[in-house]
């Protein structure tokens, strides 16, 4: 493929305000009375890493898919539920097999429930993740769907789909997500910004133009949900509609008529971002939690517990934030976990480890919030396999602190998806969690009361290693304290 088109930053406020007026009706009623009254299938979110229950609440969430508990969850009355895949965490291979594992038994438990399901492989709303590996991988076990919807939108993070080129916002400017840091990643990099661009560069040109659709965001503002469905009925099979979408009513007005299409007998596979799923659930978002709902103990008996492992640049600078601010101040402990320690030598891991279990708990014992963090320079290997080897042995130093600790936090915060992911199904041995709500805007909360995990209805904050302004980790550990 050619080098992809360039595109500029444009000024936020402007670019928005030039857009046409909003779709004038709140769709999310429609798609509540289709939801209630259409034998629509019932939702299953494979999630490639656990951030993406973020706009979501009052729903299940899976970290186990064998068969029996799969049917257990398809014999409730919810309209769907997650199953986290951590897939991103994966080399390709891997990544293949536990995706077509996993659409084996959801297939198996819809079956012999008498359910019938649509597919959303919710990936990262700034492009990265094995696409099209897993969308190729479900429909060799659900069949061809009539058409593959990619629709990365996520209003809560700043990302808007214009034109067909996806934004990622930074401060007052929109950056083409080509031009972005996300966009360099040593697993999931890629060029392009334009999303028809981007199909063709991760498909390797296998779609041609014309099997490349678009739902503008004019047709979803003027036309409202019967332009969106009119659309969808005339798409050929086989191709990918792009939805563009600058705004969370545009989600909802393209889901009602998604909905409507899907009503008079379209199939779709869905690549999203989270903001699709909770509109496609019928999920109205509602504010972030506190302490005070959470019923967090006063006075405070132990420290909360926070875990970073991600490497982004926000999730630095946001760890920068809470250190200055509430580390002087003798609010926080701060232990550091010394990468080049963890892949020196598994005794020197071990060494490593076992000293910081012992300091993490003497803190919290005493009452004080605790970060553990792993330093800050990112060390990779020479290729993107070796790369991905390293994060896992970071992750697993950082499970095994979780695994090891016997004094109960006051709640959990994991900073970064691989990080969070681990943290919920290896540290604290989580099999189904409850998505309680936000515990800030796009950072989901869940709460998990299975008799067999650690530290159970402890609140476990999932925090995105790219969401959030630089402050909105640390006023989440104040707002909690």
């Amino acid at each position: 493929m050619s080098q992809p088109q360039q595109y500029p930053s444009l000024p936020r406020e402007s670019t928005l305000a030039q857009l046409p007026a909003e779709y004038p009706t709140d769709t999310q009623d429609q798609i509540s009375q289709i939801l209630a009254t259409s034998t629509i299938n019932r939702l299953v979110v494979l999630d490639d890493d656990p951030t993406g229950t973020q706009t979501c609440h009052d729903i299940n969430v899976l970290a186990v898919w064998d068969i029996p508990t799969l049917t257990a969850e398809f014999q409730t009355n919810s309209a769907g539920f997650f199953i986290l895949t951590n897939s991103r965490a994966l080399p390709p291979k891997e990544a293949e097999t536990l995706i077509k594992t996993i659409c084996a038994n959801v297939s198996a438990a819809a079956q012999s429930t008498g359910n019938k399901v649509d597919i959303v492989l919710r990936g990262d709303s700034t492009l990265r993740g094995h696409f099209p590996l897993e969308t190729d991988v479900a429909q060799s076990v659900f069949g061809p769907a009539d058409a593959l919807v990619l629709a990365p939108f996520f209003f809560q993070g700043g990302r808007y789909t214009i034109d067909d080129v996806h934004y990622v916002a930074e401060g007052g400017q929109l950056v083409p997500a080509g031009s972005t840091q996300f966009a360099k990643d040593a697993t999931f990099g890629y060029k392009s910004s334009n999303l028809r661009d981007y199909v063709q560069e991760k498909a390797g040109g296998r779609f041609s133009g014309d099997q490349l659709h678009s739902v503008t965001i004019d047709e979803i503002r003027r036309g409202g949900p019967e332009a969106v469905c009119e659309k969808l009925l005339a798409s050929p099979a086989g191709g990918v509609i792009i939805v563009n979408a600058a705004a969370e009513s545009d989600m909802h007005v393209f889901v009602a008529g998604l909905l409507l299409a899907e009503s008079k007998g379209k199939h779709f596979l869905y690549r999203t971002g989270a903001a699709f799923v909770s509109t496609r659930l019928g999920i109205r978002s509602k504010a972030p939690i506190t302490a005070t709902e959470l019923e967090l103990p006063s006075p405070r008996q132990t420290g909360g517990l926070i875990l970073a492992g991600s490497y982004v640049p926000k999730t630095t600078a946001q760890l920068k934030v809470l250190t200055d601010r509430r580390g002087s101040m003798g609010q926080l402990a701060i232990i550091e976990i010394k990468v080049e320690e963890l892949i020196a030598s598994p005794e020197t891991a071990e060494e490593t480890v076992s000293r910081i279990v012992r300091e993490t708990e003497s803190h919290l014992s005493a009452g004080t919030d605790t970060l553990v963090m792993t330093s800050r320079k990112l060390i990779t290997g020479e290729d993107e396999l070796s790369s991905l080897s390293i994060g896992a042995v970071v992750a697993e130093a950082l499970v095994s602190v979780l695994q090891r600790i016997e004094v109960r936090p006051r709640y959990i915060i994991a900073k970064g998806g691989i990080t969070s992911s681990d943290a919920a199904t290896k540290g604290l041995n989580v099999k189904r969690a409850l998505i309680v709500g936000q515990a800030a805007p796009g950072v989901p909360l869940w709460r998990c009361d299975e008799t067999t995990s650690r530290h159970r209805g402890v609140p476990f904050v999932v925090f995105p290693g790219n969401v959030g302004g630089e402050e909105t980790l640390c006023e989440l550990v104040e707002g909690w304290s």
